[in-house]
């Protein structure tokens, strides 16, 4: 079980992270956040006061930066340059930018690298746009969750409501927002989101957590054995 790696990919709020969580915790492994690792470039980037479509300043950038992962009370806490970003990464602002950003070969270049090292000697449940199809081709597990883009939204609603961010930001906003970054992720010219030939689509709409959890271990199970 060391070296397997389980790949989750997906849309934005398709509920990745939360369900590649709970499989890492139940699974004992190490989870991988990788899209915290370009929210991490992106709010870099932005606190910088460089402009998200200047690709020269931002892989300029790059070198500088330091992405850790610490386990949390509640959560994996999130550090950029040793300072927690857990809950800067994830305002309106940052979501806005990063498919720009996650755009840049050298910025995906980078990440990946360091994506790869990290499941090099681990049991790895790692969840992005492209882990099945471009970070980690040979994973053991490969998942592809889905969501209508009004439940997905929904979802982002709630959050951002639950932690007290982005509270002005309306429903049909975040929506918007979603499609947009949806049309962006899957029309990238380097690495662009989509379901791996081998990986297994899993529909979250409507399901609660737990059921999602369960279909997933289903999955996992069965490719395993």
């Amino acid at each position: 079980m060391k070296s397997i790696q389980i790949a989750i990919d997906g849309p934005a709020s398709a509920g990745k992270s939360t369900i590649a969580k709970i499989l890492a915790n139940d699974l004992s492994f190490v989870y991988v956040d990788t899209g915290a690792m370009y929210r991490c470039v992106t709010l870099a980037v932005l606190e910088a006061g460089i402009d998200p479509a200047d690709e020269q300043a931002v892989t300029k950038l790059l070198p500088e930066l330091k992405i850790t992962f610490k386990p949390g009370a509640s959560e994996q806490q999130v550090f950029l340059n040793d300072n927690d970003v857990t809950e800067a990464i994830r305002t309106d602002r940052v979501a806005k930018n990063v498919s720009q950003v996650a755009a840049y070969a050298q910025v995906r270049e980078a990440m990946t690298q360091l994506q790869r090292q990290i499941a090099k000697d681990n049991g790895v449940v790692m969840d992005g746009r492209d882990i099945g199809t471009t970070v980690l081709p040979d994973a053991a597990v490969k998942i592809f969750l889905i969501a209508s883009v009004q439940e997905r939204a929904e979802r982002r609603y709630r959050e951002n409501q639950a932690k007290g961010i982005d509270t002005q930001t309306s429903l049909a906003d975040l929506k918007k927002a979603i499609e947009e970054r949806d049309y962006l992720d899957s029309h990238r010219e380097i690495s662009p989101l989509k379901k791996a030939s081998d990986a297994v689509e899993l529909d979250t709409t409507g399901l609660s957590i737990e059921q999602v959890v369960d279909k997933a271990k289903e999955i996992i199970a069965q490719k395993l054995n």
